[in-house]
């Protein structure tokens, strides 16, 4: 099984998990069971829009984005200890770059995270 199939079916599962949970608190209230369930589903709406999306955030997490976090991450810290050991304003200089350069980075890969990615919108 492959990581998106994996992926897919975990959503799937966990999706399937709430609207079962909405179709209990539904009957709870008196309804009949296929009106609990019409009542469900329609509450939650286009199961498979919402099925996409989850996939496309979780696929956010992929394994180049976390090992370019983690890079960042050591590039802050290496502009930071030149920044603190450096006696040399020049070289201090390029510390405090390096850390701009670590937070720009993490603020794009943030930002980027907040834009509706391409696979959700069909």
């Amino acid at each position: 099984m492959t990581n998106r199939t994996k992926t897919e079916s975990d959503v799937t599962e966990e999706l399937q998990f709430h609207v079962d949970m909405l179709e209990r608190k539904y009957a709870e209230h008196g309804l009949s069971l296929a009106e609990a369930k019409t009542a469900a589903q329609r509450r939650f709406g286009n199961m498979e829009n919402i099925k996409k999306q989850c996939v496309a955030i979780s696929r956010r997490n992929s394994f180049f984005r976390r090992l370019l976090k983690t890079f960042l991450i050591l590039v802050a810290l290496a502009g930071l200890a030149i920044r603190i050991f450096s006696s040399d304003l020049n070289v201090a200089r390029i510390g405090e770059v390096l850390i701009m350069i670590a937070i720009a980075g993490r603020l794009l890969l943030y930002v980027h995270g907040l834009l509706p990615s391409t696979t959700a919108r069909n």
